[in-house]
């Protein structure tokens, strides 16, 4: 798996050796990048944007976003080899530092409502296994963390029908294999 755009397009992003993180493959994140630089369905820069992105595993998402000269990103992992990796990554970047590193699960009440930043783009990535992803939409709601305009991007198993709050409407939604991605807004 590599960088696909920006300053470190071409650089290696080293993947787990585990099974329990699933990297954002790099067809999917081309598409993602594509949609947000090109779609007439919401105005977004990546360069004058604050990202969030939440299960970010290896940082695969949050690392193209770092590549893209993104204003600032923050990541929120708590998998003890996934984030040994993901900071790995990072020191891979020399000389980047517009980041930071959340370890804490993003189910705890306080994850999210102690971020003292509203952000431009929300990056959602949690395991195909987990359940209870509409916590997570009024979690980001509760924290008022999402910007008027801004959008949601949720990546999950195409088998999955998420249950989507009535403040949220899907804006775009894309099929890869045997992912999904739904680009969401606030209504």
């Amino acid at each position: 798996m590599r960088i696909i755009g920006g300053n470190f397009k071409g650089k290696k992003v080293f993947q787990p050796l585990d099974k329990t993180t699933r990297p954002l493959k790099d067809l999917v994140k081309e598409s993602i990048f594509n949609i947000l630089q090109h779609s007439n369905k919401f105005m977004f820069k990546i360069e004058k944007s604050n990202v969030l992105d939440l299960f970010s595993g290896v940082g695969s998402f949050g690392i193209e976003c770092l590549s893209r000269n993104v204003k600032f990103l923050t990541f929120v992992e708590n998998h003890s080899n996934a984030l040994s990796i993901l900071k790995k990554n990072l020191n891979n970047l020399k000389g980047i530092k517009n980041f930071m590193i959340i370890d804490e699960d993003v189910y705890k009440k306080n994850c999210l409502n102690n971020l003292n930043t509203k952000f431009d783009l929300i990056f959602i990535d949690p395991p195909y296994s987990q359940e209870n992803i509409e916590e997570i939409f009024e979690l980001i709601l509760e924290a008022k963390i999402l910007k008027t305009n801004g959008i949601l991007i949720i990546h999950r198993s195409k088998k999955k029908s998420e249950k989507l709050p009535k403040f949220l409407k899907i804006v775009e939604q894309k099929t890869y294999g045997i992912s999904k991605i739904m680009f969401l807004k606030l209504v």
